[in-house]
């Protein structure tokens, strides 16, 4: 007879901490309430709609096009140097006073400073993500960390879904997961990254998708006259605090995940009221 030990019995998970459910309970507040557009709506004084009334006819097109090149400089960027050795705890008011003093540009310029700028603040935006990242415990030289790092800039749009109950921030994750995975895949097996590659261009372009919709909030803020140059500082410093909080909810899961599993954690994350 088998000993209990050669039985083919699970291994027994362990209950969340009461500390550890108190940090999930504040990524979902995180995730679940981006608040982007209200952030810059009140900033502005005014509805997002009368910046976007003001743009070009063919805004939507090179914010695609910037986007797009913006998460393909990050990406190389995470590829090539995050993991090297840097402060462990995350520099949230550094990052932000940078990317601040970036945004001057797309306030003073406007659309036409979008793929110099842009490019500029995202990797800014992807560092500092990085640093949140190190904070809660992952080790960023990981080719998964750094692509997880990317997946950022997917979360926290204003899309509806069509069940209520499903949580956007999941079904984000689970959209992305197989591009991601099989992206990480190639990276390691190639030991560099070639930007033309199909699985490359494919996370690009799914990400940038819902990064695209981000940007051209940001780009329709800074469309409105009043805005000009310290304006478009600000509308960038929403812009990075947006995605710290993202990052910061998303590696808190992902910390949980790494201890007691993607399923644990959902089932609990489902059940907090925020």
């Amino acid at each position: 007879m088998a000993s209990y030990s050669q039985m083919n019995v699970p291994p027994v998970i362990p209950a969340m901490m009461r500390t550890e459910l108190k940090d999930l309970k504040v990524a979902k507040y995180l995730l679940e309430n981006p608040g982007l557009t209200i952030r810059m709506a009140n900033l502005l004084g005014s509805p997002l709609e009368k910046g976007f009334a003001m743009l070009p006819a063919n805004w939507s097109v090179a914010v695609n096009k910037a986007a797009k090149s913006a998460l393909t400089k990050a990406l190389e960027t995470a590829v090539a140097t995050l993991g090297r050795k840097s402060p462990r705890r995350s520099r949230e008011l550094f990052h932000k006073v940078l990317v601040g003093a970036s945004g001057g540009i797309g306030g003073a310029f406007g659309l036409a400073a979008l793929p110099i700028e842009l490019p500029i603040s995202t990797t800014i935006m992807l560092r500092s993500i990085a640093d949140i990242a190190r904070s809660e415990g992952h080790d960023i030289a990981l080719i998964e960390t750094k692509l997880e790092c990317l997946e950022v800039f997917a979360l926290g749009g204003t899309r509806k879904t069509d069940d209520a109950s499903e949580s956007m921030y999941w079904l984000t994750r689970a959209a992305l997961s197989k591009t991601v995975s099989e992206a990480a895949t190639y990276i390691t097996q190639k030991g560099a990254l070639n930007e033309t590659a199909p699985v490359i261009v494919r996370l690009i372009n799914e990400i940038a998708s819902r990064f695209g919709v981000m940007v051209s909030e940001e780009v329709a803020a800074k469309a409105i006259p009043i805005i000009g140059a310290a304006g478009g500082g600000l509308i960038n410093v929403l812009f990075i605090a947006h995605f710290q909080d993202m990052a910061r909810g998303h590696f808190i899961v992902k910390r949980l995940e790494a201890k007691y599993g993607m399923a644990q954690v959902k089932e609990a994350y489902d059940q907090i009221a925020v």
